[in-house]
């Protein structure tokens, strides 16, 4: 078992953040991951150390990869109004997250705008 030790504080943040995102209370959170509650405070106050399989079950219960919560991940973070939309888009029916799916393609498609925007 492999410990995580390297920037506690931002994987506790990524991780109160992925949490927060699914809107799942503290109690939830841990029940899922096996752990108490108490231990996943001091996670996500950067105060407690989260071991590699810990991680793992973090990534399955929030959706996310291992990367993405070690912050090891190549890919660059979103924008705030990427994670609002995503927000909310798990509101809408399939039928709208594929229609809205299909209006980011057209917005992607159509290239820049005159105006400068994107």
């Amino acid at each position: 078992m492999t410990e995580i030790t390297d920037n506690l504080g931002g994987i506790g943040e990524r991780l109160r953040k992925a949490r927060e995102f699914l809107e799942l209370k503290q109690e939830e959170a841990a029940a899922a991951v096996g752990i108490p509650r108490s231990a996943l405070s001091l996670i996500e106050n950067g105060r407690r150390k989260v071991d590699s399989e810990e991680l793992a079950r973090f990534a399955r219960v929030y959706g996310q990869s291992v990367d993405a919560l070690a912050g090891t991940s190549a890919l660059p973070p979103l924008p705030e109004s990427v994670h609002a939309l995503a927000r909310a888009a798990t509101e809408l029916s399939d039928n709208d997250r594929n229609e809205l799916l299909r209006f980011a393609e057209f917005l992607q498609a159509r290239g820049p705008r005159k105006d400068g925007r994107a």
